[in-house]
């Protein structure tokens, strides 16, 4: 028997694609739209929810037998707290410029909809171990949908990939540049951000008719 059954593989690969916390269950948008101008932020950002929600997860877990149920919120937001302030010390301690890009988005973290939604939803009422799968699956959901989207911001806006130039100088016109390719401004402002994740909606329900709602 392998350490995954199918039951619990489920809560990994679901939300990666057909319950995906951004474009299906329409959570987390907002940091979506704020800091996915860089792949890097983006993919900082994804690991700082996949540490914050596994971990949390696992806490909540450990205690929903002992929360009252009139102070859970309460408990909830002190544990996702706590985990947020380690995470923002260690951006600020090994990775400071990129600390002060996400900035107060690191903190917006602890009322992320998608960590307190799982929380309620999962973490309350199952074990550690499946709330911990249930956690990992769906912030890889969030960090995917996050690196795609940094990803063609970053390239079409700036024709950088980690601040890293890949399609040419835009000053000496070499690359892309010296057919007349110029950086796209607007793909570096947040509604294009939502045009984007509104694409790969499109893409996602165009191959699986069975999320179009009637």
């Amino acid at each position: 028997m392998g350490l995954l059954s199918k039951k619990d593989g489920v809560l990994i690969t679901d939300p990666l694609t057909d319950n995906n916390p951004i474009t299906i269950q329409v959570l987390g948008i907002c940091s979506a739209l704020a800091i996915t101008a860089e792949l890097k932020a983006s993919l900082v950002m994804g690991i700082a929810v996949l540490f914050v929600l596994g971990i949390g997860n696992v806490v909540i877990s450990l205690m929903r037998n002992i929360i009252p149920s009139k102070i859970r919120i309460i408990v909830q937001l002190i544990v996702v707290a706590a985990l947020v302030i380690i995470v923002d010390q260690v951006l600020k301690a090994f990775a400071y410029e990129l600390s002060k890009t996400l900035s107060v988005f690191v903190g917006l973290i602890i009322t992320n909809c998608i960590i307190m939604g799982r929380f309620e939803a999962f973490a309350l009422g199952n074990g550690p171990w499946r709330s911990f799968l249930d956690g990992i699956g769906n912030a890889l959901g969030y960090a995917i949908i996050l690196v795609i989207v940094g990803f063609f911001r970053e390239l079409l806006g700036s024709g950088t990939l980690f601040g890293i130039p890949v399609l040419g100088d835009p000053i000496e016109k070499t690359g892309v540049y010296s057919i007349g390719y110029e950086n796209n401004g607007f793909m570096l402002m947040p509604p294009m951000a939502l045009i984007i994740v509104g694409l790969i909606i499109w893409v996602q329900r165009s191959r699986n008719k069975a999320l179009i709602e009637d």
